[in-house]
């Protein structure tokens, strides 16, 4: 299953890459599959969509899946809103956390084709004096080390200063300077190149490098280079709007922590601005699909630089560029990222071709490493024996 590591701010505000965590029991909302009645490899997904929602304690989770020649279907169980009772839609917008990597990915190796960007660029070449301080020095960390996590950098999002201050005033703007200058407090787990860590700071910097580049900012180019060509046109980067497109569900989380009294809460509406280039992207369950199969079929990023994409020698297998293998037991390999933001997780993944996608989401903070995560993979990837 995906690996990776779950990274948390203050307020249960998270962003998260590759995470594991521990399987936790809850009840389904309502256990009922929009899909209706039927056995076999249907009967499989359907449940483990129905388990995806008790274990990550999310009021709902859907699922959409495609396959050439093969259609799509559209498998949701539980409530968008369990005030009014109202149903997970295809086509819902919601919080995508850190699969906004995988785009940020993208747009940086679209540069790198274009030879505009170099990925062995020391970042100090694009953001000079930037990166200093406390053992820090972007004289020595490179372009390829932001994409593939082997710079060493702290995780702005692991500091206790900032996580009180979220929960102060969440709804605060945060900029991507601002950021990074709170990671550089910290020194660096180690020198860059020498290990693997996930750091939303890399992608934070990585946002920064496409401005500097590019003359615009790492949303608009985006969406020139990837969210337009790939007709992705239910996801956007909202910056500081706190509210979703319509149509959109709500999101929740638990209260928990000395002041917290388990209690569900509604977390739909917050500023994104603390997550940045690291993981505020909006989408929908259609979209992400379409982005895994058009990366994987070579539509927006060269085979070359594919190829950077998914090579995962720096980090022992686990992670590439904004793409990380997730190997099922049957053999199956299949590429792609989770992301993880209040009061919403996503997974979208795809076979190596490009040509059969899976994304799903839960209506929660939840975290990768669910055992029906691993079931709904299965089912639908793994041949029957």
């Amino acid at each position: 299953m995906p690996t990776a590591v779950a990274l948390t701010a203050a307020l249960g505000l998270a962003l998260s890459g590759c995470g594991t965590a521990a399987t936790e029991a809850g009840r389904d909302a309502d256990p009922r599959a929009s899909a209706g009645a039927g056995g076999g490899h249907g009967g499989a997904v359907r449940s483990a969509v129905r388990r995806l929602a008790a274990q990550g304690d999310a009021p709902g989770a859907a699922v959409l899946i495609r396959r050439e020649g093969g259609g799509t279907r559209f498998i949701a169980s539980g409530v968008a809103d369990v005030r009014t009772g109202r149903r997970i839609h295809r086509s819902d917008h919601f919080r995508a956390g850190s699969l906004t990597k995988t785009v940020i990915a993208a747009v940086a190796l679209r540069l790198t084709a274009q030879g505009r960007l170099g990925l062995d660029d020391p970042v100090e070449e694009h953001l000079p004096g930037l990166v200093r301080g406390h053992g820090n020095d972007g004289r020595n960390i490179t372009v390829r080390q932001l994409l593939n996590h082997t710079s060493g950098l702290f995780d702005y999002t692991e500091d206790p200063v900032l996580a009180r201050q979220l929960s102060a005033a969440a709804d605060r703007t945060r900029t991507p300077a601002s950021l990074v200058r709170t990671a550089l407090t910290h020194r660096p787990y180690f020198a860059p190149g020498v290990k693997w860590r996930y750091s939303n700071t890399n992608y934070v910097l990585l946002g920064m490098v496409v401005q500097q580049v590019t003359g615009r900012s790492y949303a608009d180019e985006a969406r020139r280079e990837v969210l337009g060509p790939l007709r992705l046109h239910g996801t956007s980067f909202p910056g500081t709007r706190t509210t979703l497109p319509a149509p959109h569900g709500r999101a929740y989380t638990r209260d928990s922590g000395a002041r917290g009294d388990g209690a569900r809460r509604d977390v739909t509406d917050l500023n994104p601005s603390y997550a940045g280039a690291a993981g505020e992207l909006v989408s929908t369950l259609d979209d992400l699909s379409h982005l895994l199969s058009g990366l994987l079929r070579g539509t927006v990023v060269p085979r070359a630089e594919l190829r950077q994409m998914r090579d995962t020698s720096a980090s022992d297998g686990q992670y590439g560029m904004g793409l990380f293998p997730v190997r099922l037991s049957c053999g199956v390999t299949l590429w792609g990222h989770n992301g993880e933001i209040n009061g919403s997780y996503a997974l979208a993944v795809a076979t190596p071709d490009g040509r059969h996608t899976l994304a799903y989401r839960l209506n929660s903070t939840a975290a990768s490493g669910l055992a029906a995560e691993t079931s709904l993979l299965e089912a639908e990837f793994c041949p029957p024996r």
